[in-house]
C-alpha cells in the first residue's frame, strides 16, 4: 500500500516551481515597495491638487475682499462729498439766518455781515470744491508755504500730544 500525502495535512508549504522562502519574500517586499511607491504617489499628486485647490481659493477670497473694499471705499467717498455738500449749504443757509436776524447797522451789524459773508463764500467753497479739491488746495498751499506748514504741523502735534497724554 502507497502511502500518499494530504497536502492539507503538511503545514510546510511545497516550492513553488524551484523559488526559495527567500526569493519569495523579496519579491513580495518588491511588491509591497512598489504599492507603497504607488500609494505615495498618490498621496503626492493628492496633497499638490487639494494645497493648489487652497491656493486658488485663497486668491479667489482675496480677491473678493481686495473688490469689497474698494466698493467700501468708493462708498464712504461718496458718503463724504455728500456730507461735504451738505455742510456747505448748511453754511450758506447760516448765513442768511444770520443776516435775517441780527441787526445790519453799527459794529454788531458789521460783524454779522463778515461772517455771513464768511459763511457762506466758505459754503460754497465746500460745495463746488468738494473733498478732493480741498486736498489738492491744501497741497498747493504746502508747497508754496513749506516752513510755515512744518512749524504749523509741529504745533499742531504739541498740542495733540498734550490733550492725549495723561498727567499725573
Amino acid at each position: 500500500m502507497a502511502t500518499t500525502t494530504n497536502p492539507m495535512s503538511n503545514p510546510v508549504k511545497p516550492q513553488q516551481e524551484g523559488k526559495s522562502e527567500f526569493d519569495k519574500a523579496r519579491e513580495m517586499a518588491g511588491n509591497a515597495a512598489e504599492r507603497a511607491r504607488e500609494t505615495a504617489g498618490n498621496v503626492a499628486d493628492k496633497a499638490r491638487e487639494t494645497a493648489s485647490n487652497v491656493a486658488d481659493r485663497a486668491r479667489d477670497a482675496a480677491g473678493n475682499l481686495v473688490d469689497k473694499a474698494k466698493d467700501t471705499a468708493a462708498d464712504l467717498g461718496k458718503k463724504a462729498e455728500s456730507a461735504t455738500h451738505a455742510v456747505g449749504s448748511g453754511m450758506q443757509s447760516l448765513a442768511g439766518t444770520i443776516r435775517e436776524n441780527l441787526p445790519r447797522e453799527g459794529v454788531i451789524g458789521t460783524a454779522s455781515s463778515t461772517v455771513a459773508r464768511g459763511l457762506e463764500s466758505s459754503g460754497r467753497y465746500l460745495e463746488k470744491e468738494s473733498l478732493q479739491g480741498m486736498a489738492e488746495d491744501l497741497t498747493n498751499v504746502i508747497r508754496r508755504n513749506p516752513i510755515p506748514a512744518i512749524l504749523i504741523g509741529i504745533g499742531l502735534g504739541f498740542v495733540l500730544a498734550r490733550a492725549t497724554t495723561s498727567r499725573s
